[in-house]
């Protein structure tokens, strides 16, 4: 078999390696090739190009990078023209995959959409594009392939749709933790701190993350507030931003280990709200929006939730906030809604045993093998494939 996978975000680069592990348990002599991150080239992908160095987000950030998402589009369409790959393997990444796709089916080569774009979420009208440009949907959600199928895209119609899960609990799941980091920092008291994966996340959300924790630390000085940077980079900035704010630890690729520490968790809108959900973590959502973009956002947004853990449990589990600035009241309602958590254990107790039960009943592994699968199914299998998934439950590891 012969695959074109492409990822272009750190938790599409994520899950998009797990799923090539499980390709290759099925089938040795794979070739992948493509775009992607350092997960995806440790897996074994043959990599054009480190397309999660251009993780970027909105239009204003993605104009600078143009020629070469232009370029990258037109070098992965000489390629299928050329070598005739058994399929595109898409995840997430909507903006530039959409080209992608669109080359390879005017190439004749078939595409898989892995964790499609949430157009349940908001602008519902990209449907179209995968319609036209898309053969087969793989989904994280329960109620996606439903909410597919009422706008067309279904096994009926001819582009199949299936719910494979999310891959993010199999990751959490099976991530080894840092016990020396734990240990260090056990019976101390921790909020945790979550900027996001991408550099203009950490510019944009960074100063009013630390509005909100200076204002914290002041009511609560028995607290540590540990901040989880995605690379150094983010750590530097970090540093920077939080200067003078007290009891800040700013900690480099330790996301995992200090959601595992924390009470609760203040963070960027993102997929790392599923490890939240996964290791039983409360938390606030906060996602820096100018009133122009939230107007924006209340026209394009039909859900209620822009919060995966929400959606999965059909609650609002997760608050969120989108506040534009350091000094709006949006940080204000924040702060409030951490401190009573803080202040009162019986209060961070009740929003513990609702995350507790949402997610006894949501939270399930085997997500990659599930994908791996439907991806031979959908391509002619083979000799030797795998044995079907095993689906447990997730379980928080033991302090």
């Amino acid at each position: 078999m012969h695959l074109f996978l492409s990822a272009g975000e750190p938790s599409g680069d994520q899950h998009a390696a797990h799923l090539l592990t499980e390709l290759r348990r099925r089938d040795p002599a794979l070739k992948a090739v493509g775009y992607g991150g350092p997960d995806l080239a440790a897996a074994g992908q043959e990599q054009h190009f480190r397309l999660t160095d251009l993780a970027v987000m909105g239009v204003t950030a993605v104009l600078p990078h143009l020629k070469q998402f232009f370029a990258l589009r037109d070098r992965a369409a000489a390629y299928f023209r050329e070598q005739r790959p058994d399929a595109l393997l898409l995840v997430d990444f909507p903006g530039f995959h959409w080209h992608l796709a669109k080359a390879a089916k005017k190439a004749g080569v078939p595409v898989i959409y892995y964790l499609p774009p949430q157009m349940w979420a908001w602008a519902p009208w990209r449907v179209r594009k995968i319609r036209k440009h898309v053969d087969h949907l793989l989904c994280a959600l329960p109620f996606e392939p439903q909410w597919f199928a009422d706008r067309g895209v279904s096994a009926e119609t001819g582009i199949p749709c299936e719910d494979v899960g999310h891959p993010f609990f199999d990751e959490a799941a099976e991530k080894r933790l840092d016990q020396a980091f734990l240990n260090e920092r056990r019976g101390a008291r921790t909020v945790g701190v979550l900027p996001g994966s991408r550099d203009r996340e950490v510019e944009s959300n960074g100063p009013i993350l630390a509005a909100a924790v200076r204002q914290l630390a002041a009511l609560h000085p028995d607290v540590t507030f540990r901040v989880a940077a995605y690379k150094p980079a983010h750590a530097a900035r970090c540093g920077g931003v939080f200067a003078g704010v007290p009891n800040v630890e700013v900690c480099t690729e330790r996301t995992s280990e200090i959601i595992e520490l924390a009470e609760c968790c203040l963070f960027v809108s993102g997929s790392v709200s599923l490890e939240l959900f996964a290791r039983r973590t409360p938390g606030v959502m906060v996602y820096q929006a100018s009133r122009l973009k939230y107007w924006v956002f209340e026209k394009l947004i039909v859900s209620d939730s822009v919060t995966l853990p929400n959606l999965f449990a059909g609650e609002m589990l997760y608050p969120e906030f989108f506040p534009p600035r350091a000094d709006s009241r949006e940080v204000t309602e924040i702060v409030r809604t951490l401190d009573s958590w803080l202040s009162a254990p019986a209060s961070l107790a009740a929003v513990q045993a609702r995350v507790d039960a949402a997610a006894a009943r949501t939270v399930k592994t085997g997500a990659a093998a599930a994908a791996a699968d439907a991806v031979l199914r959908a391509l002619p299998a083979p000799a030797g494939a795998g044995a079907s998934p095993v689906v447990v439950p997730f379980q928080r590891q033991a302090a």
